[in-house]
């Protein structure tokens, strides 16, 4: 391989790094809203799981408790399972480390709560 070759892969492999690390505090849906509009969606719970390996590894029932509240992939996680209290969610307002909680930026929907 071509030494810019190389240089090239480990500059794209930083840059990805970058981008799907959670930061410091950074709570679950901070992350997601932050990530999601970086990369996409791919219809799984790719970004959650590496939040939850990331970040807060003891939760181990996170992806079934995501999926029961109608959040089968990253996307649906925002709009099924936690809604921002405002337009604006950044900067996220930080939680302790190991938690998959929101911060104060977010509501966790819970069956029978309105529609807004």
């Amino acid at each position: 391989m071509e030494t810019i070759d190389i240089e090239a892969e480990a500059f794209v492999r930083s840059l990805a790094t970058a981008i799907l690390s959670p930061h410091t505090g950074e709570c679950l849906p901070c992350y997601l809203d932050r990530v999601i509009h970086d990369t996409g969606c791919d219809s799984t719970l790719r970004l959650s799981r590496h939040y939850r390996d990331t970040f807060a590894p003891r939760a181990t029932a996170l992806e079934h408790q995501l999926e029961s509240a109608g959040g089968f992939c990253d996307c649906e996680v925002l709009m099924n399972v936690y809604w921002s209290i405002s337009d604006d969610v950044y900067p996220c307002l930080g939680v302790r480390r190991g938690s998959t909680k929101p911060c104060g930026l977010w509501h966790r929907h819970r069956r029978g709560d309105p529609w807004f």
